[in-house]
């Protein structure tokens, strides 16, 4: 079963108390997804492989570590994932972004692809799948799905707040996928949101209603 991890940093709770708050303008809400994203992104990276090579401080040689391995790709699910982004950038600025574009039916809550455009070389690389928020899973599951179907093999979940069905049906579908948020919430609602999460993020985002 892949790892279930949940931040407990004191900034990235600060951070998520605002977002949540319904009186923050999209402009702040977009500034607070992008930096908790960012201050996610450590332990989302924690273990990516090193390598060791030669350079030259101004005082001596040495021997000192950069990254190596699989190269990363990010991949948001239209439109809420495209907030964290830039967040991840900052830390991943040689990640490759695709975008997988989703919608839930009102009626079914099932997900729906409206479109796909990822790198052509997902098979090659360690992908981290964002969307802001993990309510059924259903979004969150098909995304991973898409990417398995097309080759891609190691893939991790990155979402601000889930509900714990969300979080369940995640795990029950891709047991081989970590998993990393920033809270996990108390239930879904019969309209299928988070209690007490923070709305529709897509919305707040771009000031859409």
């Amino acid at each position: 079963m892949g790892k279930v991890v949940v931040m407990d940093h004191p900034l990235i709770k600060h951070k998520l108390t605002y977002i949540r708050d319904k009186n923050t303008g999209s402009k702040e809400f977009k500034e607070l997804v992008s930096e908790v994203s960012m201050l996610m992104g450590y332990e989302v990276t924690r273990d990516m492989e090193l390598e060791e090579i030669e350079i030259e401080t101004p005082i001596t040689k040495m021997k000192s570590q950069v990254i190596a391995g699989k190269k990363v790709g990010l991949v948001p699910i239209l439109r809420a994932g495209l907030g964290m982004v830039d967040g991840m950038l900052n830390l991943l600025p040689a990640a490759k972004v695709g975008h997988i574009g989703l919608y839930r039916d009102p009626e079914t809550f099932k997900p729906v692809e409206y479109y796909c455009k990822l790198p052509t070389d997902i098979e090659e690389r360690k992908l981290i799948v964002l969307d802001p928020m993990l309510a059924t899973g259903g979004s969150a599951s098909a995304a991973i799905q898409f990417l398995k179907d097309r080759g891609a093999s190691n893939i991790k979940l990155v979402c601000l707040i889930a509900a714990p069905e969300g979080l369940k049906a995640v795990q029950d579908a891709h047991p081989d996928v970590d998993i990393y948020l920033a809270n996990i919430d108390e239930k879904l609602n019969s309209d299928a949101y988070i209690v007490p999460g923070l709305g529709d993020a897509g919305d707040r985002l771009f000031g859409t209603k």
